[in-house]
């Protein structure tokens, strides 16, 4: 998954909101088409029972500086999927303990060849739906000043058969929207994570829209819009 996200106060993502019953807002609702790897996002995490909507950076692990905290130079806004289970990873005690949900209306890709990108891609769920991709985060107090902040990444997955001609290396983990199914990722009192095993092949939960853009920050559309169908 590139580093990129499209998020928007739509009807779907307000449903998904709702769905998931958010008892705090301790920040608006972190918009904007291209919130890219490093900016602020919205996660959703739940605490002693109580769901929180919470900003959080789109960079798993964070480096302290005299007063505050900035992402470290190891790559993290992606956590891969064959990392959760490995000790002393970045991952392996945040899936355990502190996975959250990130909404959102889409998403988009970057497919390289020799570190060169040959296209972009978006993609965007249904009018009236979003995306609840799963995700994991951190907690960072720093000693010197007591700032609290936190810190996320998206779980990324073997690459899916009907993306694989848009972007070979992954996919996102897409959760479905089941109550079930996002009850269960969000109960931090859920330590076996073999529970979420069929969770981590790759799988799409929903149908999505997909079109090429010429480049991401001008954001012009050069194909037609096509639809992708969800698994059965």
């Amino acid at each position: 998954m590139c580093g990129r996200l499209s998020v928007a106060a739509s009807s779907g993502v307000k449903r998904l909101i709702q769905q998931l019953n958010i008892q705090f807002w301790s920040e608006p609702l972190q918009e904007g088409r291209f919130l890219r790897a490093a900016s602020p996002i919205t996660i959703i995490r739940e605490q002693q029972s109580q769901r929180r909507a919470e900003k959080a950076t789109w960079w798993l692990l964070l480096e302290r500086t005299e007063s505050s905290f900035k992402p470290s130079k190891y790559t993290s806004f992606n956590t891969r999927y064959d990392k959760l289970n490995v000790l002393r990873s970045a991952g392996f005690e945040a899936f355990r303990k502190t996975r959250c949900i990130i909404p959102a209306s889409g998403f988009g890709e970057t497919e390289y060849v020799n570190k060169k990108p040959i296209h972009y891609y978006d993609f965007e769920a249904l009018e009236g739906e979003a995306i609840a991709f799963g995700g994991l985060y951190r907690e960072w107090l720093h000693p010197l000043t007591g700032e609290r902040a936190l810190s996320c990444s998206v779980i990324t997955l073997p690459p899916h058969n009907k993306l694989k001609h848009i972007h070979s290396k992954a996919m996102p983990l897409m959760l479905p929207q089941g109550d079930e199914v996002m009850n269960m990722w969000l109960d931090s009192s859920l330590t076996d994570n073999e529970l979420f095993n069929d969770l981590l092949k790759p799988n799409l939960p929903q149908d999505l829209i997909t079109y090429q853009i010429d480049k991401p920050s001008t954001h012009q559309q050069i194909s037609e819009r096509i639809l992708i169908p969800k698994d059965s």
